[in-house]
């Protein structure tokens, strides 16, 4: 599963927690699970909490969607350059320095 669909499931269960939090009364008991351990807490902090994710989510999600386009677009772009280095019939130059991204 891609980080993208990763984020947008967990968003989805954020927002579908909430939900049935906003459901119930403020004098119910609501519990938050903390790995194998059920926490008692209140129903404001549960929706502070579950708002806060979504929203982290969502930013992530925001994030991995612009570095997915400039991943396109720097791919475009090459390969624009390689089907016109193989229309002229020329050898690329050799990469300078300049341009490895792991100096």
């Amino acid at each position: 599963m891609t980080q993208k669909q990763h984020l947008e499931m967990e968003k989805a269960e954020t927002e579908k927690a909430l939900e049935e939090l906003k459901k119930i009364t403020d004098g119910d008991a609501v519990y938050k699970q903390s790995g194998t351990v059920l926490i008692k807490s209140t129903k404001q902090e549960l929706i502070d909490e579950l708002e806060e994710r979504s929203e982290l989510a969502k930013t992530r999600v925001t994030v991995l969607q612009k570095q997915e386009a400039r991943l396109k677009e720097t791919l475009k772009e090459q390969e624009t350059k390689i089907t016109e280095m193989m229309k002229s019939g020329s050898t690329p130059p050799p990469p300078s320095m300049d341009d490895n991204p792991r100096k």
